[in-house]
């Protein structure tokens, strides 16, 4: 080989060795993480498993300063805060505090099903093949990370519910279509946040408290103020929570962390239900040697009557939020609860109550 030869191919490898440098090497980065939930809260789980092994398989490029219990965003204010940089990645809810802006996000609601593993799976698929439901996080600056269903919806009352009308009248904090579902069987629901609702319920101001999990709702014990427990006709999972890194964040990071965060995001719902299962099972004991709880069991022809007429109301007031973001929203729901079937076949689950019912 003549010099020139030579010449051209060591400056060729210096090129290419350059080049993959340039391309693997991500600036260091520490990216904040705002959440409503304190730092000891079961979903909380989900995120610092995140964090870690973002961290770890970046080795230390990409480290995260977390905002715990409200401290940086406020609930209601997570997804516009997130949408404004204000933190780079939150925890939101944001079918229940922004309808307006995700009205999609909203297809998961009550009396669908009680499977908050199969309607997870379900709604990653419903996002990964609908570009609408897709254009609605980037319409909010947002990417979307992973999403965990809410366990199946419980309602805590100072009297026993035994039948709709027994809820006929009664002031019930509830949110999104638990709201609704409430409205359509009499009850009155009242948006207030969760810790004024039970001070409400102490003080007589209001007779219960719904839009919580059956296994949060036990930890924390809101049966000391509103001792008797129903699974509300069976509303089951009412909303998802949502992980969203700001867009302009998610574009500033290199290809080879974005990788890294889709896998690491990939594997959340799977190590997140693997630890559920002991979760829930703490909260059924813990229930179970609860003095002042009272679970009171609606039968199934109860829980008949309470879907026939809530489930179509719901649906409904969700429908005409969606129609101007989906043209046909029922045909959401149908995609949404068929996907949602594949996967209850795939993951069977019990649910707290009928757990806390098998003595």
């Amino acid at each position: 080989m003549n010099t020139f030869g030579r010449f051209f191919k060591g400056a060729l490898i210096a090129a290419c060795a350059l080049t993959a440098l340039g391309a693997s090497a991500q600036q260091a980065r520490k990216l904040t993480y705002a959440t409503f939930y304190g730092s000891s809260e079961f979903y909380e789980m989900s995120a610092k498993y995140f964090m870690d092994e973002v961290t770890k398989r970046t080795q230390g490029k990409v480290t995260f300063q977390p905002y715990y219990g409200g401290t940086l965003l406020k609930t209601a204010e997570m997804s516009t805060g997130l949408a404004k940089g204000a933190a780079d990645i939150g925890a939101a809810v944001p079918a229940a505090f922004n309808p307006r802006e995700f009205p999609l996000t909203g297809v998961v609601m009550p009396f669908i099903s009680e499977n908050p593993i199969a309607v997870t799976y379900a709604f990653k698929e419903l996002m990964d093949t609908t570009p609408e439901l897709q254009q609605e996080y980037q319409r909010n600056n947002q990417k979307l990370l992973w999403a965990l269903a809410s366990g199946e919806n419980s309602l805590w009352t100072n009297k026993p519910i035994r039948t709709a009308a027994d809820l006929k009248g009664s002031r019930i904090r509830a949110i999104i279509g638990v709201a609704d579902g409430i409205k359509a069987l009499g009850g009155t629901p009242i948006s207030i946040p969760w810790v004024e609702a039970l001070e409400l319920v102490q003080r007589g101001g209001a007779e219960g408290v719904s839009g919580t999990p059956f296994n949060q709702a036990v930890i924390t014990k809101v049966y000391d103020m509103a001792p008797y427990a129903s699974n509300a006709g069976r509303m089951g999972v009412y909303t998802p929570v949502t992980w969203s890194i700001n867009l302009d964040t998610w574009k500033s990071l290199d290809p080879a962390t974005q990788k890294v965060m889709e896998e690491v995001a990939a594997e959340v719902p799977g190590k997140y239900f693997a630890a559920y299962e002991g979760e829930m099972n703490k909260a059924v004991e813990q229930a179970r040697a609860a003095t002042k709880m009272t679970y009171v069991p609606l039968d199934e022809a109860e829980v008949k009557r309470w879907q026939d007429v809530a489930r179509p109301e719901v649906q409904k007031k969700w429908a005409d939020m969606a129609r101007p973001r989906y043209k046909n929203p029922q045909e959401l729901v149908d995609k949404f609860t068929a996907l949602t079937r594949k996967y209850e076949a795939k993951h069977p689950y019990v649910t707290g109550f009928d757990r806390l019912s098998k003595k």
